[in-house]
């Protein structure tokens, strides 16, 4: 009898294994549960953010689809305390077994099982967690969960055939989620401490490790008030002395210290360079133009992009390039590493230059000229009616509008809801406020602030090195560098005088200072005003009229040329859009952005070639091979004596001219040229300046040409604009890291003149719309 049990108890021992057996060989099939195929685990994570690092090796920023913002690292990047703390907390065996810890297995059913101690470790191994991350949904059903730790079994020793042991861990560290958008341990390891995996310490390694448990309950931000933290913390570094990693001195002296964070939630609203990072990624993603996808009156930017398309390899460069497996790049999922050109300490002296000079000079003196006016923030150039219909406009074109208006609200209950007080947060140069007041009013708020936009490039690579596109981008999210076109005033009149030194003009050649009519092409007359009283009535060179930006010597050439053949060198310089060919283009009509205005005055540092910007320099894979590169395109627009004689009258600009006060307030003494520049009202105040090694623009004004300074003394360029040049200059030049030098010359020939033999002419009647062939012919040549 007893024989017998014990064999019927053997067979069911054997039944039991085979059995056992047979599901494991149809989990490793597929046939029962989810089976990863072999090229699943060989690209386990096929999802990782881009990132974007500056040209001094700062990671500035990521992109990636949604809060899965995952970095790669590799194991090479991780800091040994780090491995050190997961392999001594998760799997201290975890060298010795292949995926799967029988030992483990075993302690866990004797302490979980027998002894019922729930609170013992489950002897799940790190290879094991990884597949459970990785490929195990949540089980729905009773059999869905007694199947679930087998088919991680399987999954596990799949992944240790697939990989090597460092290959697991860095996989494991990459795809855990440590909350507040940081998923993997490079996010983790900026998000709460401001480094990169390679430079965490001994006891910030412990914490990260200590959160892989629970990263919620262990969270030093989440439970800042609690001791949970550090008591798990310090359970990680016991951990490591109990397997070697730590000495007994070593312990007692981490576990004393407290928890040190450096939390950054940064969002892409956040962090350095917003607006830059921005404008990579419309770049990176941009899509083949299509006709049908732009409206009506926006037909010259859907010329503009399609010029980019074919032109400049960076634009759309996600969609014109494939991968070895045929598709697309897609900058949110395949671990790019982006490489562009600006310098972090740069963009910081940028931004610090906008927000002094925004919120100290231009938004303070704009509000006091507004105090008690009616009509503000807009001008008194506008009635009461067009103001009422400018604000009826602004309404129409706010998210809440067209929301209300997609449920089927009348534009009457639509502006009953904006007239009705809520609690609301509003930004401000001092940070956000809450206030109550009504929708309308907030419109009205928000356009009561002035807007800019800088930017700083390398005038001989092109390399952007500073990059500001607002005042604040969580509140205007609208590009005044790249996207916003505005009217330039005088910036444009270089342009000008670099025609007429193509003509032969000199620079010295005197002309008669008084107003100048000229005509258009159906007879109109024009005749520009002057601002200020300087030497009217006397002979004024060339230079000092550029020098002192005179609209009646700009007038004057402009009598000596043709609207037509100005329009066409603009467009040489790289200004793009429509162009009116007028005679009252020569004082600055049309739209410019802030990024042709910079690369076209490169051209007066280059000896007239002007080299377009570039925002990034290289393009690689997660695994660090180059798929792309990226150098300015450069294109000789002025003759070499030209663009010489060009540099030596801006140069008088900043030494004499409107540009004086970067020497005399801001006491810059590095070789400087540029031009300042204002429109009519003082809707728009310019400055674009340069240096022998970097070329910079910026411009300030406000959301509609209506609102504006009232004062010349604050709208013009040199007040509205200038400073925040005058504050970035002063700021790089002081700062020996990046290396750039006040006693750097402009690259000048011996013995160059700017004038050659001095001319004194007459002035006659200018005809404004006789095209000068000989221009034609050198414009032609430079062109083809």
């Amino acid at each position: 009898m007893k024989g017998k049990v014990i064999k019927v108890l053997w067979r069911l021992f054997g039944a039991f294994w085979t059995l056992v057996l047979i599901i494991f060989i149809l989990i490793w099939h597929g046939v029962i549960g989810y089976m990863p195929d072999v090229e699943q685990l060989q690209n386990p994570i096929d999802k990782y953010a881009s990132v974007l690092i500056s040209d001094d090796g700062v990671q500035i920023g990521s992109y990636a689809h949604g809060s899965t913002n995952r970095i790669y690292v590799s194991y090479d990047e991780l800091a040994e305390p780090l491995v050190q703390a997961l392999i001594a907390t998760e799997d201290v065996r975890f060298y010795q077994h292949s995926g799967v810890d029988m030992r483990g297995v075993g302690r866990a059913v004797i302490k979980r099982g027998v002894l019922r101690n729930t609170a013992s470790g489950g002897g799940s191994t790190i290879t094991q967690q990884l597949a459970k991350q990785l490929y195990s949904p949540h089980a729905k059903s009773t059999l869905q969960r007694l199947l679930q730790k087998p088919i991680e079994w399987v999954i596990a020793i799949k992944l240790e055939r697939n990989y090597t042991k460092e290959e697991i861990i860095a996989m494991y560290l990459n795809q855990f989620d440590f909350l507040y958008n940081a998923v993997g341990i490079r996010s983790a390891a900026q998000t709460y401490f401001g480094k990169t995996p390679s430079e965490l310490t001994l006891n910030e390694s412990a914490m990260l490790v200590g959160m892989c448990k629970n990263p919620s309950l262990y969270n030093p931000v989440l439970h800042a008030d609690s001791d949970a933290p550090l008591k798990r913390r310090n359970t990680v570094l016991l951990q490591m002395k109990k397997a070697g990693y730590l000495s007994e001195e070593a312990y007692t002296t981490a576990i004393a210290e407290p928890i040190h964070i450096n939390f950054t939630n940064n969002t892409h609203s956040d962090g350095l360079a917003p607006y830059y990072r921005e404008f990579v990624r419309l770049l990176l993603t941009a899509k083949k133009p299509k006709r049908s996808d732009y409206s009506q009156w926006n037909q010259e930017q859907y010329a503009i992009d399609s010029l980019l398309w074919e032109t400049q390899p960076i634009y759309g460069w996600c969609q014109k390039n494939k991968k070895s497996d045929g598709s697309c790049y897609d900058l949110y999922a395949d671990g790019l590493k982006i490489y562009g050109t600006i310098d972090s300490r740069m963009q910081q002296y940028a931004e610090e230059a906008v927000q002094k000079h925004m919120s100290e000079f231009v938004q303070p003196n704009f509000d006091r000229e507004m105090r008690g006016s009616k009509l503000a923030p807009y001008s008194s150039d506008l009635t009461a009616q067009q103001r009422k219909d400018a604000i009826e406009r602004a309404l129409h074109n706010t998210d809440r509008w067209r929301s209300l208006k997609k449920l089927g609200m009348s534009p009457e209950e639509i502006r009953k809801t904006f007239d009705q007080k809520r609690k609301m947060r509003v930004w401000s140069y001092n940070g956000w406020i809450d206030k109550e007041m009504t929708p309308r009013d907030s419109v009205l708020y928000y356009k009561h602030f002035l807007h800019t936009g800088f930017m700083a490039m390398n005038s001989h690579n092109g390399n952007i090195l500073a990059y500001v596109g607002d005042v604040d981008f969580r509140t205007f999210k609208y590009d005044m560098v790249s996207q916003g076109r505005r009217q330039v005033g005088s910036t444009i009149k270089p342009f000008l005088y670099s025609l007429s030194m193509i003509q032969g003009i000199s620079p010295c050649e005197q002309v008669m200072h008084q107003p100048i009519t000229l005509y258009d092409a159906n007879g109109k007359a024009w005749t520009p005003r002057n601002t200020g009283a300087k030497r009217v009535g006397e002979m004024v060179s060339i230079k000092w009229g550029l020098q002192n930006s005179s609209n009646w010597v700009t007038a004057y050439l402009m009598g000596r040329t043709s609207p037509y053949t100005f329009v066409r060198l603009l467009h040489s310089f790289g200004i793009k859009g429509n162009i009116d060919p007028v005679v009252s283009v020569a004082l600055g009509t049309p739209d410019v952005t802030v990024s042709e205005m910079v690369a076209a005055y490169s051209a007066f540092v280059n000896q007239g070639i002007r080299v377009d910007p570039i925002p990034v320099t290289r393009i690689e894979d997660r695994y660090g091979n180059v798929v792309a590169t990226f150098t300015a395109n450069l294109t000789e627009v002025l003759p070499a004596r030209a663009a010489l004689q060009m540099l030596d009258m801006m140069r008088a600009v900043i030494d004499g001219g409107t540009g004086g006060r970067l020497r005399f307030r801001h006491n810059l003494t590095m070789p400087l040229g540029g031009k300042t520049g204002t429109t009519q009202r003082h809707s728009d105040g310019w400055f674009v300046g340069f240096s022998p090694e970097i070329v910079a623009g910026c411009w300030v004004g406000g959301e509609e040409r209506s609102i504006h300074f009232r004062s010349m003394a604050y709208g013009q360029g040199a007040s509205a604009a200038l400073p925040i040049f005058g504050y970035f200059m002063k700021a790089v030049y002081a700062d020996p890291s990046l290396g750039y030098s006040v006693g750097t010359p402009f690259n000048v020939p011996a013995g160059f003149s700017p004038c050659g033999e001095q001319a004194t002419v007459e002035l006659h009647e200018p005809l404004s719309e006789a095209v000068d062939d000989a221009v034609d012919d050198v414009l032609d040549s430079i062109l083809e």
